[in-house]
């Protein structure tokens, strides 16, 4: 098997990229990829991708994500993080415990959010963060974000501890940065680990030095209907699989009762529950709507 889906706790210290190289060239895979990136500073959930599975990545990097963070009030970072250059302290006194947890909560009615300067996000094809190191003028970029829920967990000044769950591409540093701005003393993100990436959780993890001493990632592998198990199924028999590696459209009165997901989303598998394509609910001719091949997942 050369298809699958690893979850490894990512630990402190290394980028996203720098895990993936890793296992690479440790298990000299061609194809790897991940389903959302973690800052180096942040630990836990990174979704590693694995020959077929990469096809996934679109997919399944968009589902919400729970973070437990710890945040430091008082200071104000070039990075919004405890790893930046430190531009401004402030006193505290006057700051409540009961003025942070209600600001923390309103992170829930935040619907856009600044992308932090020092990130990887880009502006005409160029990082943000090669921007700043450069000296050069970084743009503010504003991005659209959802949080679900958001709660603090203890506070004792100046630290603070808080679980967030949130739509994925959200920077809970610049979470903590608009918290210490609306409060008027500053805030720095100290800790973040991510305990959810939909569907997978945690405790699920396996910690990267292990998969690395390990003589096969098999044995810590995942099929590729795991990360789409909250997916509808269209089952199809020879025949169908025969036409759908021919680029046609199969009418959906072929699979009586099957709604999609709320995107249009479907797993065609066939009858052994093999993956064999991402499909989605599409106009077809006049009125019909038909089910239609977005990527492919056989191997022959």
């Amino acid at each position: 098997m050369n298809d699958g889906i690893i979850i490894i706790n990512k630990p402190h210290g290394p980028t996203s990229a720098d895990c993936l190289n890793r296992i690479k060239r440790k298990f000299r895979i061609r194809k790897i990829g991940h389903a959302g990136t973690l800052d180096p500073m942040a630990t836990g959930v990174l979704v590693v991708l694995l020959g077929q599975a990469t096809k996934l990545a679109d997919y399944i990097m968009e589902g919400q994500k729970t973070y437990k963070g710890t945040l430091r009030l008082g200071l104000e970072t070039d990075t919004y993080d405890i790893q930046g250059q430190v531009i401004q302290e402030f006193d505290l006194s006057g700051i409540t415990r009961t003025d942070i947890a209600r600001e923390i909560a309103q992170w829930e009615n935040q619907t856009s959010q600044e992308v932090p300067p020092v990130s990887a996000a880009k502006h005409k094809g160029r990082p943000l963060y090669a921007l700043q190191r450069a000296g050069q003028t970084v743009p503010v970029k504003i991005k659209k974000i959802r949080v679900f829920r958001a709660e603090a967990i203890e506070v004792d000044i100046p630290l603070t501890s808080f679980r967030i769950t949130c739509s994925a591409g959200t920077y809970v540093r610049s979470l903590a940065h608009s918290l210490g701005r609306r409060l008027g003393c500053g805030a720095v993100l100290t800790e973040l680990i991510r305990e959810q990436s939909h569907p997978f959780d945690l405790d699920k993890a396996v910690e990267l030095d292990l998969l690395l001493k390990s003589d096969s990632w098999q044995k810590f592998s995942l099929p590729i209907s795991r990360a789409l198990a909250h997916w509808p199924r269209l089952v199809l028999d020879q025949e169908l699989q025969e036409y759908v590696r021919n680029g046609r459209p199969l009418d959906p009165d072929l699979f009586p009762g099957v709604q999609p997901d709320k995107n249009g989303m479907a797993l065609m598998t066939s009858k052994d529950g093999t993956p064999e394509a991402l499909a989605r609910l599409e106009p077809g001719k006049g009125d019909k709507h038909v089910w239609t091949v977005k990527r492919g997942l056989w191997t022959n």
